[in-house]
C-alpha cells in the first residue's frame, strides 16, 4: 500500500494513487503527522517514482496514560485483597485500537471527521472521548467505552476514494450516487477548521464528545462525575502510592465535563451547516432552534452550581501536600494556597471553562447578529442576564457552598470584563457587556450595604470598586485572572503535539 496524500481541499479524498516525484511522505510522532525536514526521511520510497513503499505510524502512550487515570478516578479499582480490575487495561487497549486505525485512516488520505460521533460512532476519525454509562447501581460501566472497528463513514470515504469500477462505468454518476446516499443516511463531513475552535459555531462539530444530542449527554456525563466524585477516595490509586498522587487520578474526573461543556456552548448561537455543493441536496444553513439555545443555556448554567463544583470532604482529607521528588505538574491543577491542595482553585478552574466558552467574542457577535434577524432567538443581553441571575443573584449559601459561588461569581466577572475590554470583538457585544457591568455595578453596591455576612458584604464591595475602576480606568483595571485548566487532550501534551497532519509538494 502506498502512503501518498493527493489532493489540496480540505475534504477531498484519495482517488488514486499517484506514484510522481512528488508524492508526499509523512512522518508520525505521537500521533503528530508532519512533513519530514531533509535530514529525516522515515520511509521506504521507489526511487524511479517517488512512490512510498513503506511508512512506519508511531503510537505515543499519552493517550493511554489519560485513558488510564479516567479508569482509575472512575472505577476506585485497588481494593485491599482484591486483584485490580481488568477493565483498565481493556479499556487503554481499546483505545489503541481505534487510534491505529485512525492514523491508517490518514495513510491513506482521510482527513479527520468531527460529526462522526453524533451519527452512532460513525467514524475512527473523529476525536472520541470514552463514552461511560452508569449500571442501575450507579457503577460505572465502560464495556463501551470505544467504538469496535471502522464506522460508516470510513466505509462511505475509502468507497469514494478508492473504488474500482468496471470498464465502461460511467464514473462520476456512480461517486456522485455514493455521496448521495451518505447524505441521505445523515452522514457527513466536517473537519477542523469548524471543530477546534473554542468559538466554533457548528453545533455537532466537537472533539472528545459523544451522543446525538451534546445537550443530553452533557447531563449523562455529569451524573457519571457526580458519582465518581462522591466516592473518590484512597482506593483511586494503588498500595504504597504517596496521597498526595490522588490528584493525578482527580484531575480527569473533576474536569470529566470539559469537552461535553464545550460542545454544549457551540449550541448557543449556533447553526448547523455543511461544505454544500451547489446541486448536492444539501442544506447550507440552518440556525439552532431558540428553545434548544436556551435548555442548552440551561445546561451550563448547572455546571456552574455550587453543588456540582464542590469536592465531598472526605475527599479533601485524602489530599495532602505534594511528596518529596513529586512536584506539580501540568496534570494537576493549580493553586493559590501554596502547597496545599486548593478546592477552590479547581472550582474556579472548571467555572472558567464554562463562563469563557459562553462569553467567547465569536459566540456573543452572533448571538447580536441572529437576534437582530429573529428576536426569537435569545440575544446576548438574555445570556448575560441569565448568567448574572444564575451566578451573582442566585440564593445564598453558606460556608463552603458559599465560597466556591463567590469563587464563580469572580469568574463571571473577570470574563464579562474582558469581553468589554476586548479591541477585538464587536462593538454591540462591548456595547452589551459594559452595560450589563454598570447595571451589575448598582446592584452590588445596593448588597453592599444591607449584607449582614462580613464575606459577603467585601464581596460585593470589592466587585463593585472593580467595575467602577474599569469604568473610569479599564487599561490599568487589574481584576485577577481565572487560573489556567490542566492540560487536556490528551494529558501531558504540549498543545502543538495533538494528532494533526499537513500535506504539501516538496
Amino acid at each position: 500500500m502506498t502512503l501518498t496524500f493527493v489532493g489540496d481541499a480540505p475534504g477531498e479524498f484519495v482517488r488514486q494513487v499517484v506514484p510522481t516525484p512528488e508524492a508526499i511522505t509523512v512522518r508520525q510522532h505521537h500521533s503528530f503527522i508532519q512533513l519530514p525536514d531533509e535530514n529525516y526521511k522515515p520511509r521506504a520510497s521507489d526511487p524511479r517514482t517517488g512512490e512510498i513503499i513503506k511508512g512506519h505510524v508511531t503510537l505515543g502512550s499519552l493517550r493511554v496514560r489519560q485513558d488510564f487515570l479516567i479508569a482509575e478516578g472512575l472505577l476506585a479499582p485497588y481494593e485491599d485483597g482484591k486483584p485490580v480490575s481488568p477493565k483498565m487495561q481493556e479499556m487503554a487497549l481499546a483505545r489503541l485500537r481505534q487510534l491505529s486505525a485512525h492514523e491508517v485512516g490518514h495513510t491513506l488520505g482521510l482527513l479527520h471527521n468531527y460529526l462522526a460521533s453524533t451519527k452512532d460512532r460513525a467514524s475512527v476519525m473523529d476525536y472520541p472521548h470514552p463514552l461511560v454509562k452508569l449500571k442501575g447501581e450507579g457503577a460505572p460501566d465502560l464495556s463501551e467505552a470505544y467504538a469496535t472497528g471502522i464506522g460508516a463513514w470510513d466505509n462511505v470515504a475509502i468507497a469514494y476514494g478508492y473504488q474500482d469500477f468496471p470498464a465502461g462505468t460511467d464514473e462520476k454518476k456512480n461517486l456522485n450516487e455514493i455521496l448521495q446516499a451518505a447524505i441521505a443516511r445523515g452522514l457527513i463531513f466536517i473537519s477542523d477548521q469548524d471543530a477546534r475552535p473554542s468559538g466554533g459555531a457548528h453545533s455537532q462539530a466537537h472533539l472528545w464528545d459523544n451522543g446525538a444530542n451534546a445537550i443530553d449527554e452533557l447531563g449523562l456525563v455529569m451524573q457519571v462525575r457526580a458519582r465518581a466524585l462522591n466516592r473518590f477516595g484512597e482506593k483511586n490509586i494503588r498500595a504504597g502510592a504517596p496521597m498526595a498522587t490522588l490528584e493525578e487520578a482527580l484531575v480527569p474526573i473533576y474536569m470529566y465535563h470539559r469537552y461535553q461543556t464545550e460542545a454544549v456552548a457551540k449550541l448557543v448561537g449556533g447553526l448547523n451547516y455543511t461544505y454544500a455543493i451547489r446541486g448536492d441536496g444539501q442544506k447550507a444553513i440552518e440556525m439552532i432552534p431558540a428553545p434548544e439555545q436556551r435548555r442548552a443555556l440551561e445546561a451550563l448554567l448547572q455546571t456552574l452550581r455550587p453543588e456540582a463544583l464542590a469536592l465531598p470532604e472526605r475527599a479533601l482529607q485524602n489530599l495532602p501536600p505534594r511528596a518529596y521528588g513529586y512536584n506539580r505538574s501540568r496534570e494537576t491543577f493549580s493553586t493559590r494556597t501554596g502547597l496545599t491542595f486548593d478546592p477552590l482553585a479547581a472550582a474556579e478552574t472548571a467555572a472558567s471553562v464554562t463562563v469563557g466558552l459562553l462569553l467567547h467574542p465569536e459566540r456573543a457577535a452572533r448571538l447580536v447578529d441572529y437576534h437582530a434577524r429573529n428576536n426569537n432567538f435569545p440575544g446576548l443581553g438574555e445570556i448575560v442576564d441569565k448568567l448574572i441571575n444564575a451566578t451573582w443573584k442566585s440564593s445564598s449559601s453558606a460556608g463552603y457552598h458559599a465560597e466556591l459561588q463567590r469563587v464563580v461569581d469572580a469568574v463571571v466577572l473577570y470574563h464579562l470584563m474582558a469581553l468589554a475590554a476586548n479591541n477585538e470583538a464587536a462593538t454591540q457585544v462591548r456595547a452589551f457587556a459594559w452595560q450589563k457591568l454598570n447595571d451589575l455595578k448598582s446592584w452590588l453596591e445596593k448588597q453592599a450595604k444591607k449584607a449582614n455576612d462580613e464575606s459577603a458584604r467585601a464581596h460585593y464591595a470589592f466587585a463593585a470598586a472593580h467595575i467602577n475602576q474599569f469604568q473610569s480606568h479599564p487599561k490599568e483595571t487589574r481584576l485577577t485572572a481565572p487560573v489556567e485548566p490542566p492540560a487536556g487532550p490528551p494529558i501531558g501534551m504540549d498543545e502543538t503535539e495533538f494528532c494533526n497532519f499537513d500535506y504539501a509538494r516538496k
